[in-house]
C-alpha cells in the first residue's frame, strides 16, 4: 500500500492539474483520489514539485516479438494469415519491457508486423514482469492488417499477389466477404452440426471484426487511408489508421465514424517513394481539434521505447498544447484500445500505473522520469525520490 503526496496530478479525465494525494490499495488499484490522504502502513512517496501523471500506453508495438535476427510477429509465407496471434509470439522475458518501463511505459499493444494484408490478432500487454497470461489486460485487442509499400515489398519478389494497392484492396475486401459468407452460414445452420461450415480459425478471427468487438488495425499512409476508410465503410466495420503520415492531407475523410482512432508515427521511419513521402506531425494538432481520436507509438523495436515522448515533444513544437499531447499516450491510446475502463487516467477503481516526474515531460525536454508504478508496484525508481 502506498500513498504517493503533495504532487501536481494530471489525471487525465479533463486537461486540468490537482494538487492532490494519490492512495493505493494491496490489490494494486487507485483507491482514493484526495487533498490530504493518510493510511495506516501505507508507505509514503513524497511527490512534492514533482508531476504525477497515468502510464503511458503505447498503441502500436512488437517489442517481444521483433528482433534484428527474428520475426515472431510477422508470418510472411502467405498475405493472408488471420489465423495468426500475437500472444503466441511473445517473449515475455524480452530485455525491451525492462526498457520500457525505463522510459513510463506501462502498456503496449502487441501485433503482428505488416508484411501481409491481414496479419493475425493482437494483444494489450502490461510491462512489469511476469508471465503472459499475469500482464495480459486483453486478448485480442485488433485484427492487424497492412497497405502498400509493406506487403507489396514482400510479395512483388515472389511475383506473387499482392504486387499493387489494387491487389491489396482485393485481398482485403476478399477476406472480409469469406468472413460474412462464413457467419451467414453459421447463423443459418443454427447450431446444428450437420449444417455447420467447416471450422476456419483464419475466418473465425474475423467475425469479432465484424461484430465490432475489435477493430481492424491497419498499417496505412497517405492516399491508402481513403481506402482504407471506404472498406470500412463498405463492410460497416471500425478501424485504426496506424502510422497514418500525410494524415494532414484527409482530415475530412478520417472524421468518418468508422474510424476509432489515428496512431501517427514513428518519426524515426524517414522518408521513403510513394505513399512515405510526407513526416507532418501537425496533423496531431490538427486531428485532436477536430475531435478524431489521436495518439502516437514507437512500433519497438523498430525505434526505441525513449521515442514515445519525443513525439509527443514534436506535436507540441507543431502547437499541440502540451496537456492535450499527453493524452496522445494515456486516455487517448487506452481508448483506442478500449482499455480504458482499466488505464489511462488516474481514477479510483483503476490499476494503478502511476508516472513520476521532475517536470511536466511534455513541456520541459529537461523533465527525468523519477518512478513507474505497474499495478500498485514499484517497477522502476531513481535515486532522487
Amino acid at each position: 500500500m502506498y500513498v504517493i503526496k503533495n504532487g501536481t496530478v494530471y489525471t487525465m479525465k479533463d486537461d486540468k492539474a490537482i494538487k492532490a494525494d494519490i492512495l493505493v490499495n494491496d490489490k494494486g488499484k487507485i483507491e482514493k483520489i484526495a487533498r490530504n490522504i493518510s493510511a495506516k502502513n501505507a508507505e509514503v512517496i513524497d511527490a512534492a514539485g514533482k508531476v504525477v501523471l497515468p502510464g503511458f500506453v503505447d498503441a502500436h508495438s512488437h517489442i517481444g516479438g521483433v528482433f534484428m535476427e527474428d520475426e515472431d510477429l510477422n508470418e510472411m509465407t502467405n498475405p493472408v494469415t488471420p489465423e495468426m496471434d500475437s500472444y503466441y509470439g511473445i517473449n515475455p522475458t524480452d530485455k525491451q519491457f525492462k526498457i520500457a518501463v525505463k522510459n513510463g511505459i506501462t502498456t503496449s499493444c502487441l501485433i503482428p508486423g505488416s508484411g501481409n494484408v491481414i496479419g493475425g490478432w493482437g494483444i494489450v500487454l502490461k510491462s512489469n514482469e511476469g508471465s503472459i497470461d499475469e500482464r495480459l489486460l486483453k486478448h485480442p485487442v485488433c485484427l492487424k492488417a497492412a497497405t502498400g509499400i509493406n506487403p507489396k515489398g514482400v510479395y512483388s519478389k515472389a511475383n506473387r499477389l499482392p504486387m499493387s494497392r489494387m491487389g491489396i484492396a482485393f485481398l482485403m475486401r476478399d477476406y472480409l466477404r469469406r468472413v460474412e459468407e462464413y457467419m451467414d452460414k453459421k447463423k443459418k445452420a443454427k447450431n446444428d452440426p450437420k449444417k455447420m461450415p467447416l471450422y476456419d480459425l483464419g475466418l473465425e478471427h474475423g467475425i469479432p471484426v465484424l461484430e465490432k468487438k475489435i477493430p481492424l488495425k491497419v498499417h496505412t499512409y497517405m492516399h491508402d487511408m481513403v481506402t482504407v476508410v471506404e472498406i470500412a465503410k463498405e463492410f460497416d466495420i471500425n478501424v485504426t489508421i496506424d502510422h497514418a503520415q500525410g494524415a494532414s492531407d484527409y482530415y475530412d475523410v478520417l472524421k468518418d465514424k468508422h474510424v476509432k482512432g489515428v496512431i501517427f508515427g514513428p518519426i524515426s521511419a524517414g522518408l521513403f517513394p510513394g505513399e512515405g513521402g510526407k513526416i507532418d506531425f501537425e496533423c496531431c494538432k490538427g486531428l485532436d481539434d477536430r475531435g478524431i481520436r489521436v495518439s502516437v507509438m514507437t512500433d519497438g523495436p523498430v525505434t526505441p521505447e525513449n521515442l514515445l515522448i519525443c513525439e509527443v515533444g514534436e506535436a507540441v513544437r507543431k502547437g499541440m498544447d502540451p496537456i492535450r499531447a499527453l493524452r496522445m499516450i494515456t486516455i487517448n491510446a487506452a481508448e483506442i484500445l478500449m482499455v480504458d475502463d482499466r488505464i489511462g487516467s488516474l481514477e479510483e477503481k483503476k490499476d494503478a500505473d502511476i508516472l513520476i516526474f521532475d517536470a511536466l515531460p511534455s513541456e520541459d525536454v529537461r523533465a527525468n522520469l523519477l518512478l513507474t508504478m505497474i499495478n500498485g508496484k514499484v517497477v522502476y525508481k531513481k535515486d532522487e525520490i
